[in-house]
């Protein structure tokens, strides 16, 4: 028996007869055949990830799947030869995509996307080719750069070429619009007489002269930002000094402001920019594309905030291949001369017309939109209080916005919703916005006016009589005496021209007048109050030589009052007289040329009055006290205290009668007005034994009949007369004490 030798590599051992192969690696023996392992079969992972494996006649060999290299190097190996790695075809192939394209690696590839402006083309040796957007705008017949722009390509891309008195603001591939420069012409109006403003228009036309001009527009890089923060430090400059008072050059500065955002907003780097100085606040959004924005629309700022949409803001007509909306707040911009509120019409309350103020920030909204006069839905203000104040029938808040004619306007805006801090205002056309406090002059009631009548009318009579009774009472003559005098004429004179022209604002110079009037003498109450602090402390601390010289009493209870008013009349001579009231203005302090040396004169009071009581105190412990003498000082230092009380009370409630408030002010303020003649009449004269005894005289002398009267008049001498003087010096106890 034979062993087949087609397939033995080794050799044959046969044993007994029996033939056994013994087969070379890579081979199988079967019986005494030696047959071929296909490895690749056997073991599927054999060459390792991205590789392909063939089998050969007792062995086998790897290659790298197309995309992949052997890390060693060779084509052909085996498993213990490495594996293979993947081919960076984007950095191992320089442009590989082409001009315009981007090569993205995958794993045994790569991806080719193209740039704006390309598109792939397989039949090109590049795969990205520059689409030529002109011309494919004119196959599909659209105008990317305006009835005024030529459309110029350039490699994956083009730009807009505009015209002579056309703009693209620096954005090559926006259509190009129209510049009207003229807004900024400050010779096309009157010259304005606002300092600063013509350095603005001249510094905005220039800059949108450059713009317009294509060879110079060329040459000069659009700086949106810097030019911005050239205008608000050019407003700055013209805010800081103080307030405006002409209506036309305010019209002129918002005006220009807002032609000078709508021309610096599209030449912003940035979709949002917010600028702030010392004067403005503003925040401006611009969004850019083919495409008409949508959305919403949220700025906002510490005095305001805007509420509306992109399709307020861009409008419905020709898209200029942006949209714009700015919010700016103007710090210190108080627009609140009378002119300012003439076309305010409509707010009466019962027949009365309300005082107009501006109670917040005055905000402007500017937006692409050319037709602004006419929204397609009203858009949203939201202003903060310049001081926090609740809703009350004295008050109500107002929103208005500033027309051409220099005056507030209510026209198309209203408010759906006040709090103490905010008011809402929706308007359907956009402009300047401010909100208005209207307050009503408080509602005087036929009580209060029945009380206020015949309160002044008792202050009045007593007075009247107190003045007569200090005249011509002689047993009572002497300092003291003449300060009553004199604080009563001034009482007098200050409620009687209250009760008769405080509401009398017709005309303007007759009302200024009362004011300082009321001014004079009310500061002349006051200062005779002081003086009867100082005779208090004279006649307790001094003792000897209390009297005062008449000529001194005069130089200080008028003279001092008069000077304060002339000084404030000369430093505020419009803070006379208010559109309510014939008072002092309680703006820019003037009411403390008033409250002022009310405050100096009752602390010193104080003190003369705490001086007075502790000196009575130690008399009436002395071992031998003048007890009718003291009872005197006593008495006149308690009606001199309650006296003080009653004018310094009712000055603190004087201060808040003119400001809107509760009836319930008016009421205290008129009964305690009323209690000033009354209580000077009880406690200087009726409470006064003298006083008495003269009034009893006087009233017997009219009881008894015209021949004894006539008979007593001529037995009084001289001597009579002298000795009833001396007598009379002795009671007052000036010269004594």
């Amino acid at each position: 028996m034979g062993c087949g030798k087609e397939l033995l590599t080794l050799g044959i051992l046969c044993l007994l007869g029996k033939c056994f192969s013994i087969c070379d690696q890579g081979f199988n023996s079967e019986g005494n055949k030696c047959i071929d392992v296909d490895e690749c079969e056997e073991i599927p992972e054999l060459c390792g990830r991205y590789t392909q494996c063939f089998n050969t006649n007792g062995s086998y060999y790897c290659q790298c799947l197309l995309g992949f290299t052997n890390i060693k190097g060779t084509f052909n190996f085996t498993a213990l030869d490495g594996q293979c790695k993947d081919d960076n075809e984007c950095t191992d192939h320089a442009n590989i995509c082409g001009h315009g394209g981007n090569c993205t690696n995958l794993i045994g590839s790569y991806k080719c996307t193209c740039d704006f402006g390309y598109i792939s083309d397989n039949s090109s040796h590049e795969y990205c080719i520059d689409i030529n957007e002109c011309n494919e705008a004119e196959k599909k017949r659209e105008d990317l750069c305006g009835g005024k722009g030529t459309c110029k390509n350039t490699n994956g891309s083009y730009w807009c070429k505009c015209s002579n008195g056309y703009t693209n603001y620096g954005n090559d591939r926006t259509p190009c619009s129209e510049l009207d420069c003229d807004g900024f012409n400050a010779k096309s109006g009157p010259e304005p007489s606002l300092g600063g403003l013509a350095d603005i228009l001249v510094m905005m036309r220039n800059s949108c002269l450059a713009l317009s001009n294509p060879s110079v527009a060329g040459e000069v890089k659009a700086d949106g930002e810097a030019l911005l923060e050239k205008l608000f430090t050019a407003t700055e400059a013209i805010l800081s000094p103080g307030h405006l008072d002409s209506s036309e050059d305010v019209s002129k500065l918002l005006g220009t402001m807002e032609n000078a955002i709508m021309l610096i907003g599209p030449q912003l780097k940035h979709n949002h920019t917010k600028l702030e100085t010392n004067e403005t606040d503003a925040e401006i959004a611009v969004r850019r594309g083919k495409t008409r924005p949508t959305g919403p629309i949220y700025l906002t700022n510490e005095y305001a905030t805007l509420d509306t949409d992109w399709t307020t803001a861009a409008g419905t007509g020709s898209y200029p291949g942006f949209a714009l909306a700015a919010l700016l707040s103007y710090k210190n911009l108080e627009i609140s001369n009378n002119r300012s509120f003439e076309e305010l019409t409509g707010h009466e309350k019962d027949g009365v017309d309300p005082d107009f103020r501006v109670s917040s920030r005055v905000v402007s909204v500017v937006v692409s939109n050319p037709s602004t006069q006419n929204l397609s839905r009203p858009v949203n203000i939201t202003l903060r209080h310049l001081q926090d104040r609740e809703e009350s029938p004295e008050v109500s808040y107002i929103c208005a916005y500033w027309s051409e004619r220099g005056t507030w306007s209510t026209d198309g805006c209203y408010h759906p919703h006040s709090n103490a801090t905010h008011t809402v205002c929706t308007c359907e056309h956009l402009s300047s916005f401010a909100v208005l406090m209207a307050r009503y002059p408080m509602e005087h009631t036929f009580g209060l006016l029945v009380v206020t009548k015949i309160g002044l009318t008792i202050s009045l009579l007593c007075l009247l009589l107190c003045i007569l009774t200090f005249k011509f009472c002689r047993s009572i003559q002497g300092t003291r005496t003449t300060i009553h005098l004199h604080l009563c004429i001034c009482l007098f004179v200050a409620d009687l021209i209250f009760l008769a022209g405080i509401t009398q604002t017709k005309p303007v110079g007759g009302c200024r007048f009362i004011a300082a009037m009321l001014h004079l003498f009310f500061l002349g109450v006051f200062t005779w109050m002081l003086l009867e602090g100082v005779q208090l402390y004279r006649m307790v601390v001094l003792v000897f030589n209390a009297t005062i010289r008449p000529l001194y009493l005069f130089l200080t209870g008028y003279g001092t009052p008069l000077v304060i008013v002339i000084i404030s009349a000369i430093i505020r001579p419009k803070g006379y007289g208010t559109d309510q009231h014939c008072w002092l203005s309680l703006k820019d302090g003037l009411i403390w040329s008033f409250f002022g040396p009310v405050c100096l004169i009752i602390i010193l009071n104080v003190f003369f009055f705490i001086v007075t009581v502790w000196k009575l105190a130690q008399k009436f412990t002395s071992l031998n006290p003048d007890l009718s003498k003291l009872h005197k000082i006593k008495a006149f230092t308690v009606t001199a205290i309650a006296q003080m009380c009653i004018l310094g009370l009712m000055w603190v409630f004087g201060a808040f009668l003119f400001e809107e408030g509760s009836s319930v002010v008016a009421y205290i303020f008129t009964i305690l007005n009323s209690l000033q003649g009354a209580l000077v009449f009880i406690m200087h004269c009726l409470l006064s034994k003298q006083v008495r005894e003269e009034y009893a005289h006087f009233l017997s002398c009219i009881c008894t009949p015209q021949k004894k009267r006539y008979s007593d008049f001529s037995s009084t001498n001289p001597s009579s007369s002298q000795s009833q003087g001396s007598r009379s010096g002795q009671h007052t106890g000036e010269s004594h004490i």
